[in-house]
């Protein structure tokens, strides 16, 4: 990692920055003129916006992955658990291989933020090292999933996702390597060494993975630690490394669960309809406007014909997004729409602003 070594990419790996992916999908309709869109998040006409698609997506790859390994993880099994068309992936993503380096790279993101909030710069490296390990084992233990496609997943990918693991396993390995300086005896080491230290901790923290009951990652940090210093510090200092107390957990500013929920548990995964951008407008004007009526909404969203409108909320209130709070027995009685929580958690988690507001 980059970070270990005190150096930062000046932006995050994999995110959509020019080219096909960074335009705005096509569609099949057009939404009301009257809609005003914000111009930072493009928006599929008859979707959500680019970059949420995007997350989505990759968000799914995982659960994919994970689910029925890297050669079963097709398009179609990735487009169904995001609630994406196969055309908005082909629009984001030329092909299944590159979105999963994008997923590679995206999940190193992760890691190399919480990294760079290590501050391991100016540490002396034995102590970079552990503090840099321990945030990794870290990671991997809070997030095994994401793990798993870094150590496991990644192993089964195309030729460019190996090249790309393997100068990932050469940057750590050049980063041992540096321990070479730190004594008169290290100097029998070879890059060689660095090179078996890596792999051997890479195949300890493999099998790890893989297992159902999983013991915590972080418990295998002193002795890696020792596995690490003995042919730099010598067998002293890697005894004394296994008996050093764990570091008490610690909650960074870069931490993924803080800083980046882009793989976090998707509240729309068993919705059973395809969220369009006219049934997220309708929402977003049901949290701009709680209480509005049939008539009411159908004026802000742009849905002019009553009738689509009335299947539409009633569509949505099947799924537990919307519920009509007209009191009982208030017959001839206007509808009264108000979002139920998990109404107000699908509309926060797409972040849609279709000009309601205004």
């Amino acid at each position: 990692m980059s970070s270990l070594v005190g150096t930062r990419r000046s932006h995050a790996p994999g995110t959509v920055t020019s080219g096909k992916a960074a335009g705005r999908p096509l569609g099949s309709t057009r939404p009301s003129r009257t809609v005003r869109r914000q111009p930072s998040a493009p928006v599929e006409p008859h979707g959500l916006p680019t970059e949420i698609q995007r997350n989505r997506l990759l968000s799914a790859a995982i659960r994919s992955l994970d689910e029925v390994g890297y050669a079963n993880a097709s398009v179609a099994h990735i487009t169904s658990r995001a609630h994406v068309s196969r055309r908005t992936f082909y629009e984001l993503f030329a092909t299944r291989e590159e979105c999963m380096r994008a997923v590679f790279e995206d999940v190193l993101a992760l890691i190399e933020g919480e990294l760079a909030g290590a501050e391991l710069g100016g540490l002396p490296w034995r102590e970079r090292v552990r503090l840099g390990l321990w945030t990794i084992l870290s990671f991997c233990e809070r997030e095994p999933m994401m793990a798993r496609v870094c150590v496991v997943h990644s192993l089964q990918g195309d030729a460019k996702l190996l090249a790309r693991r393997e100068a990932l396993l050469a940057r750590l390995a050049a980063i041992l390597d540096d321990g070479r300086g730190e004594s008169p005896g290290a100097a029998r080491a070879t890059p060689l060494t660095a090179e078996g230290l890596v792999g051997a901790a890479l195949s300890i923290l493999y099998s790890r993975l893989l297992r159902e009951r999983q013991q915590p990652l972080t418990d295998l940090l002193g002795e890696l630690m020792g596995l690490i210093v003995l042919p730099y510090l010598g067998a002293g200092t890697a005894t004394r490394e296994r008996a050093r107390p764990v570091p008490a957990p610690v909650s960074l500013p870069g931490s993924s669960r803080r800083g980046d929920e882009r793989f976090a548990a998707d509240p729309l995964e068993d919705i059973s309809i395809r969220l369009t951008y006219r049934t997220m407008r309708v929402l977003e004007c049901v949290a701009a406007q709680p209480g509005a009526s049939n008539r009411q909404l159908g004026a802000l969203a742009g849905v002019p014909d009553q009738g689509q409108m009335s299947k539409l909320l009633s569509r949505l209130e099947r799924l537990r997004l919307l519920e009509n709070t007209r009191e009982a027995g208030a017959r001839g009685e206007a509808n009264v729409w108000r979002l139920t929580a998990r109404g107000l958690q699908v509309t926060q988690t797409i972040g849609l602003d279709t000009g309601v507001r205004q």
